[in-house]
């Protein structure tokens, strides 16, 4: 065990991931499916985006936020070899509960058999996952827990118009859960190595959702039709996370003073392939150092991150015992990371 991966402060309890799962809506909506709706060509989005087709939940057949998280976590608790009756606690990340509450962490917890466990959500957006890693880890780190599921949930396209009036912004999203149970280890050297979350406030208008007319951050926003739906300034996000993004990256990094080559996997939300691409470019990277998955599920919000990890871990593409960086940017603004020694 090298000093770099020597966990940082706290009990010397190691934390590992332990089982990942994901669950997708049925339905596949590709781009050839949006050309027949509005003035879009498959060409126009792959070029744009590298998005080729996405998941659309139905709430009728029983594809609620809730109810693909509980299977996401379902999955991971049985590849974890874990009973829910030994869930400590639930952190569910989603911006898209279906009500204001109970959370969507509770109800998971529920249909689970979780027992008492405790259950909270977060909203960070795209951020959240990582986020919730973050903050599970420590509370198994500080002994406060020994084993945790985390899921990432979002069922964005409900707030979304497909037709040439949300054109620019439902070409991007999809729907689908990510999750993963981390549990306490003997090793000490396991968990997070380094992490960052940071948020900016003053540049939220730049992507939100506003319900009523007072929420509007943006007093350009006039068009009622606009309530209720996703609300982006493309421009302006795009530059937003092609330079926080290899920020991020670099603050984490010097946490620990490692050199790009020495992480092994970065797990990034996938929101465009132009933004991978820069930090790729960035930081010398090969595709399968940053791997992309987004041209079958586009941007899911929350359930991005675990969803590219479960999928990485089935396809046997993380190497025990690596390092894996997760990273994520998203509404907010929000953005973070999540360094692992696994």
């Amino acid at each position: 065990m090298t000093s770099r991966d020597q966990p940082r402060g706290g009990p010397r309890i190691g934390v590992r991931i332990a089982g990942t799962g994901s669950a997708l809506p049925s339905r596949v909506v590709t781009n050839r499916d949006l050309e027949k709706v509005m003035d879009t060509s498959d060409e126009w989005i792959v070029q744009r985006t590298g998005i080729r087709e996405r998941r659309v939940h139905d709430r009728d057949a029983g594809e609620s936020a809730e109810a693909l998280g509980a299977k996401a976590l379902a999955a991971a608790l049985a590849d974890a070899r874990t009973e829910a009756s030994e869930v400590d606690l639930v952190i569910a990340a989603t911006m898209t509960a279906s009500m204001p509450t109970p959370s969507t962490a509770c109800v998971i917890s529920s249909e689970l058999g979780c027992g008492s466990a405790g259950a909270f959500d977060i909203n960070a957006a795209c951020s959240g996952f990582v986020f919730a890693l973050n903050m599970a880890h420590e509370f198994i780190r500080g002994g406060q827990a020994r084993c945790v599921g985390i899921v990432g949930v979002d069922t964005i396209t409900r707030h979304l118009e497909f037709s040439d009036f949300g054109r620019s912004v439902s070409v991007l999203f999809g729907d689908a859960a990510g999750a993963v149970v981390l549990r306490a280890d003997d090793d000490p050297a396991r968990g997070m190595l380094a992490q960052a979350m940071h948020a900016d406030g003053g540049r939220a208008h730049h992507l939100y959702i506003p319900i009523r007319h007072d929420d509007r951050l943006d007093p350009t926003d006039t068009d009622d039709r606009q309530l209720g739906l996703v609300r982006m300034n493309g421009q302006a996000v795009f530059k937003f996370a092609v330079s926080k993004f290899p920020e991020v990256i670099e603050e984490t990094l010097n946490k620990v003073r490692m050199a790009p080559d020495e992480v092994d996997l970065y797990v990034c939300h996938q929101a465009n392939t132009r933004i991978l691409d820069a930090a790729r470019q960035r930081f010398g990277l090969s595709a399968d150092r940053l791997p992309v998955n987004m041209e079958r599920y586009g941007n899911t919000v929350a359930a991005s991150v675990p969803l590219l990890f479960d999928e990485l871990r089935k396809a046997g593409r993380v190497p025990e015992g690596g390092r894996v960086m997760f990273l994520a940017f998203g509404a907010g603004l929000t953005w973070g990371s999540s360094l692992w020694k696994l």
